[in-house]
């Protein structure tokens, strides 16, 4: 058997656990949903991919790489867990990547790649949409709608004050000093919070209240990195929207373009809504 490349084990933080009540992060809605406490998001979890990534395909891997992640069980706050990957075959670009709990509990899997992003993890999934009167948290979300246009800076402030307290999991030294690209690099969850926190504005005031969690993430670097300091224009489209025994979900991607037009970074993500947090779905 191929011997796996492993990253080292670490306490993931929840640090949106001040996002207030009603948050799948708040140990209070979380425990009420069935969840053993506030979640640690995925974004979070994703930080902790990036240095095994480049031990597979090389400081490329942020110009031009992949990592798409199905989330299999939420962890809480300061629970140890460990990212794993397999080595590449012989004149392949993509592999597989998972993340455990130190107990084993699977929390991720997915695939990484390098140049092709086509046939990832997520990219295989099926993007036809439910009957829309199967919906009723969702039902205003259509597939084709567009989730506006957002000139941002992307600012540093976060991501420093993130790694100065040590809560990014196995950081990068370019998260908070310049980088063989000039500025600073964006890390995972610093990428998400631009390509999901200005598009959601979007969808945020559809989702009638509900709770919601990530269920996949996928992002991928076309003219990478994205760095900081440094103006996008943010874009995006919803996919489909459906809905499974517990939840309503929404498939969107979004893209990140630079000041030349040139696309920089892509995220595609599935968001999932609690049937049990709406009262459109009144418990029996």
């Amino acid at each position: 058997m191929t011997d796996k490349i492993t990253g080292p084990i670490w306490a993931a933080r929840n640090w949106s656990a001040d996002a207030g009540a009603g948050s799948i992060h708040d140990d209070t809605t979380a425990a009420a949903l069935g969840f053993r406490g506030g979640t640690v998001a995925g974004d979070v979890h994703m930080n902790q991919f990036v240095p095994v990534l480049l031990q597979v395909f090389g400081d490329a891997w942020l110009e031009s790489g992949n990592l798409s992640l199905s989330f299999k069980n939420a962890t809480t706050d300061r629970e140890a867990v460990q990212v794993f990957a397999l080595p590449l075959e012989p004149g392949e670009s993509q592999t597989r990547v998972w993340m455990e709990r130190d107990d084993g509990l699977l929390v991720a899997e997915g695939t990484a790649a390098l140049g092709n992003h086509t046939r990832s993890e997520l990219r295989q999934k099926d993007f036809r949409p439910c009957a829309p009167e199967e919906l009723r948290i969702l039902s205003a979300i259509e597939p084709g709608m567009s989730l506006g246009t957002h000139p941002v800076v992307a600012n540093p402030k976060k991501q420093f004050e993130r790694y100065d307290q040590q809560l990014i999991s196995d950081p990068l030294a370019w998260y908070r000093n310049d980088s063989p690209w000039g500025d600073v690099v964006a890390a995972p969850c610093t990428v998400i919070e631009y390509l999901w926190g200005y598009p959601i504005r979007t969808l945020e005031p559809l989702m009638r209240g509900s709770v919601g969690l990530f269920g996949a993430i996928e992002i991928g670097f076309t003219n990478g990195p994205l760095l900081l300091n440094r103006p996008y224009t943010i874009t995006g489209e919803v996919l489909c929207v459906g809905q499974s025994p517990q939840t309503e979900y929404v498939w969107f991607e979004t893209h990140a373009h630079d000041e030349r037009g040139r696309k920089v970074a892509t995220m595609l993500m599935q968001g999932r809504t609690m049937k049990a947090s709406s009262p459109l779905y009144p418990r029996s």
